[in-house]
């Protein structure tokens, strides 16, 4: 990489990327940033430690600015020696390489799919030989390289790979490797930095000025070395002594700037171009040194002056060094270097670096310059690239004439940041948008985006993101069919969030909207939106039939059309009380968001899938999902310990008054429905508990104040609150319209917790209870079931039934622990211990002496998944999978996945 300094006082750093090395050579993955001011040694560092590590293989690529908007770049350069490993890759993430790279056309892949195949590249090759890959000037690669090794970094577990990055101190680089172990690299220790400046000087300097020298420089070694190159003995102390500052930083620069300014005028120029491509592309900058007209390429005489070393690219001795060669030109000559670039560029082919430059090279507006930039950006996005094409249509809308497409553009930006995750820089370009000069259609999706920006950032303007969407509608209609229904559908599921405390809109008015909306075309979107509006608008005996099209239409949707329409499912397959049919559609969903590596919207499918569990399924599969966004968050460098289902707390037994604060904190935030579900939680805590007046009182504001799906499932629980808290008489209205329900609707789960229901309010309880149980063993619901045990065990001790008693209060302990309900369990409990019954337990294994991560593999295996499958759902390699559950098999003393199967299944 040739541009070294000297390493002193370096000892402890060097070490710890040994250690590093040391770990990916037996086979313990590892990652390193490398950060710090420049000159401070971080790729002298990278090249003692790094350059040969003995017995690895090593694969290295550096940053460019001209590079920094060509979208996986980075990755393409490092990786091409690993090629003949990508036909192991499964057949998407194959896809997904090859797309990325501009291989091949296809769908455009998520960065973070691009980087779940990096990973089994490097964990394939790592099975040949370990494997170092080191990356200098991170802060010049393109943002979609910098997620994938960001990603590949974080999941590195049992590879024998280690990642050493090394970049300036840059704030945008937090985000995208967020979560890799970062060592800072400051100046030398003052005896080491004397050290190294009495060593560069020709004769001895006196101590005091070269502590001062030192402590003002902060033992920037690369500030010594040259300071001593630069300035005499007597002059470096003179200015020690002195008021003024030494020359460091950009007085350093300026020390570069002279000694550039002496040069000939012909290798001036050929330095500024050098300069400005930043690629250290030989055969490009020869190119624009012949378009601008120079007689020779004076390669040679810039690395005679110590400015630039050659290897297979031009690379400047120092940052700083390329900055003088810059900055020491007018901004015209700067212009027209970029110009020649531009040319050369076209000249051979590298149509992105061509728009690049050409950007640079234009001072005002340009609408040619622009459309080009805007046809880089279409290609990026056809790889994936959406970072790049945000900045690249950002860069198209500036140098575009004032007006509709100059704003157009800049909306388009805003979408394209917003999908790639980078809503403050989506919200950033919006701000600069004049709405007034837009067509409808970009209104639209200015509406469109800023409504969605809400959702992604908990604004609490996403209390009105329902109604935004309407009017996004709005503008849409007349104009785009397809964007007014979807942006209809968005609207009903953004008001899901908020519930009670939408704004903007009425529900009647959204239904009324959705339903015309149903009539401009009958497909897909048309046949969604019917079931939506009928669900919100129709008695329920009428709305079903178009509940139960739309929900069959989802289900019958490929998997690409699963990520537009897959999470509206969970609202209608709950009002159809169809637990079957929405487990199928949330878990198509999420795993075609996964596939495609759509991380955004898999987190929103595995969050729907935890509440949902609440509801017709067990806490314990509702931890899975939590467990799994958890793993998602920590993939991408997002927090993941502060991850939390409220509602999940309440179930689980966290202290009160933390579930209490939460709920309130999100109904502060605008989450009405994260609040009520917390509440409606808690209810059900009090009903485990017996402090049916507490849960009466929490449930009645919801049930007085219904929200479409929501509030039905609430019902049996306040029934039983009601029946055991003297208002009998309000149980008993509501048991007749469950009843209603499930004569509509066939669900066999509406029908069971209907009897169940209906037990609490009869005299003759006994075959209300039976008929409940009897339905609700033929599904899988089982903390419902559990719960109809219990009630007809305590029925049957109050009965004086001894013996029936312990049969079904023993069944409902089995149910809420392996479901993961512990209040209800001690409630069982204690009903068992009242009839002289003193076993606590259902023999069932409540935990595994496994970590998070080891349990979540194992229960993934136990239920038929393959390593791959597995690595997919965890976003690790199969090769870590493997390692995890040799862990497992080992601890559990097994040895085969179907004895795996009989261990952890029961867990499931």
């Amino acid at each position: 990489m040739g541009r070294s300094q000297p390493l002193l006082g370096r000892e402890a750093e060097k070490q710890r990327v040994g250690t590093l090395l040391g770990h990916a050579r037996n086979g313990r993955g590892g990652a390193l940033f490398l950060t710090g001011e420049p000159g401070i040694g971080k790729t002298t560092l990278l090249e003692a430690t790094t350059s040969e590590p003995a017995g690895m293989r090593l694969l290295t690529a550096d940053g460019f600015e001209a590079e920094s908007t060509i979208p996986f770049a980075g990755v393409q350069r490092l990786f091409i020696p690993l090629r003949e490993y990508v036909a192991a890759l499964p057949e998407l993430h194959q896809q997904a390489i090859q797309v990325a790279a501009g291989v091949t056309d296809g769908p455009p892949p998520d960065r973070f799919l691009v980087g779940l195949g990096v990973l089994g590249l490097l964990a394939a090759a790592a099975q040949v030989e370990p494997i170092v890959c080191v990356v200098d000037d991170a802060h010049l690669l393109d943002p979609e390289s910098l997620d994938v090794l960001g990603l590949v970094s974080r999941r590195l577990g049992a590879e024998a790979v280690a990642v050493v990055m090394a970049a300036r101190d840059t704030p945008h680089l937090e985000t995208h490797v967020a979560g890799v172990p970062v060592l800072h690299l400051a100046g030398l220790e003052p005896e080491w930095a004397m050290r190294l400046l009495n060593a560069s000087l020709p004769e001895a300097i006196d101590p005091v000025a070269a502590a001062q020298i030192v402590a003002a420089t902060g033992g920037n070694p690369l500030a010594l070395v040259d300071l001593a190159g630069e300035l005499s003995v007597r002059r470096l102390t003179e200015t020690s002594l002195a008021d003024e500052p030494l020359p460091i930083g950009h007085h350093l620069e300026a020390l570069y700037l002279r000694r550039i300014r002496h040069l000939s005028p012909d290798l001036q120029v050929w330095l500024l171009i050098a300069a400005a491509d930043s690629t250290g592309n030989i055969d490009l900058i020869r190119a624009a040194g012949q378009s601008w007209g120079l007689p020779e390429d004076p390669v040679d005489e810039a690395e005679a002056a110590g400015l630039v070393v050659l290897e297979d690219a031009i690379r400047f001795r120092h940052p700083l060094v390329r900055s003088a060669a810059y900055n020491a030109a007018q901004g015209a000559q700067r212009r027209r270097a970029h110009r020649a670039l531009a040319a050369a560029a076209d000249q051979l082919g590298l149509a992105e670096v061509e728009a690049w430059h050409s950007a640079k090279g234009t001072l005002g507006t340009d609408p040619d310059v622009a459309d080009r930039l805007e046809r880089v950006a279409a290609a990026a996005g056809r790889r994936g690239g959406l970072s790049s094409r945000a900045r690249l249509l950002a860069q198209s809308s500036a140098l575009t004439p004032v007006g509709e497409l100059r704003f157009a553009r800049l909306v388009a930006a805003a979408e394209a940041a917003l999908a790639s995750g980078a809503a403050q820089l989506a919200k950033t370009y919006l701000d600069d948008v004049d709405e007034e000069v837009l067509d409808p259609v970009s209104r639209g999706r200015l509406i469109w985006t800023r409504a969605s920006i809400a959702m992604f950032t908990a604004d609490p303007a996403l209390m009105e993101a329902g109604a935004n969407m309407l009017s996004a509608a709005e503008s849409f209609h007349g104009h785009d069919v397809n964007r007014e229904q979807g942006a209809l559908i968005k609207a009903f599921e953004y008001t899901l969030p908020a519930e009670r405390l939408a704004q903007g809109a009425t529900l009647s008015e959204l239904g009324a909207r959705m339903r015309k909306g149903a009539e401009l075309d009958e497909g897909t979107a048309g046949t969604i939106l019917r079931g939506l509006s009928a669900h919100v608008l129709l008695p329920y005996e009428h709305a079903v039939p178009s509940m139960r099209a739309a929900v069959d239409t989802i289900l019958a949707l490929d998997p690409p059309d699963l990520l537009t329409y897959g999470a509206i499912s969970v609202a209608l397959t709950t009002a159809l009380w169809d637990a079957p049919a929405r487990r199928e559609c949330l878990e198509r969903t999420a795993a075609a968001a996964r596939d495609a590596g759509s991380l955004q919207l898999l987190d929103t499918a595995l969050w729907i899938m935890s509440l949902a569990e609440l509801s017709g399924g067990t806490p314990r599969r509702a931890h899975e999902y939590i467990e799994q966004v958890r793993e998602l968050r920590r993939a991408i460098g997002y927090d993941a310990e502060h991850v939390i289902n409220v509602a999940l707390l309440a179930w689980s037994d966290a202290p009160r008054p933390q579930v209490e604060m939460i709920s309130e904190g999100a109904a502060s935030m605008g989450f009405g429905g994260v609040a009520a579900a917390g509440q409606a939680a808690l209810a059900v805590r009090d009903l485990a508990e017996a402090s049916y007046e507490d849960a009466y009182h929490r449930l009645k504001p919801l049930v007085d104040d219904p929200f479409l799906q929501v509030t039905p499932l609430e019902l049996p629980d306040f029934i039983e609150a009601a029946c055991r808290s003297q208002h009998a008489d309000e149980a008993v209205v509501h048991v007749a319209h469950l009843e209603a329900l499930a004569s509509v609707n066939g669900s066999p789960w509406t029908s069971g917790v209907a009897q169940r229901s209906r037990a609490l309010v009869e005299h003759d309880a006994e075959p209300h209870y039976l008929g409940g149980i009897s339905t609700l063993e033929r599904t899988d619901l089982d903390i419902e079931l559990a719960r109809a045990h219990l009630l007809y065990g305590e029925w049957l001790r109050r009965a004086r039934r001894r013996r029936d008693a312990r049969e079904h209060l023993h069944r409902a302990l089995q149910l809420f622990e392996r479901g993961q309900a512990p209040a209800f369990a001690r409630r069982a409990r204690i009903e068992l211990q009242a009839i002289g019954d003193r076993s606590t337990s259902s023999g069932t294994p409540d935990t595994l002496d496994l970590t998070v991560q080891q349990l979540t593999v194992a229960r993934l295996a136990a239920a038929g998944h393959t390593n791959a499958e597995i690595g997919a759902t965890m976003f690790l390699s199969a090769h870590t999978v493997d390692y995890h559950l040799r862990k497992v098999f080992q601890k559990l003393g097994i040895s085969s996945r179907r004895q795996l199967a009989d261990r952890v299944g029961t867990l499931t």
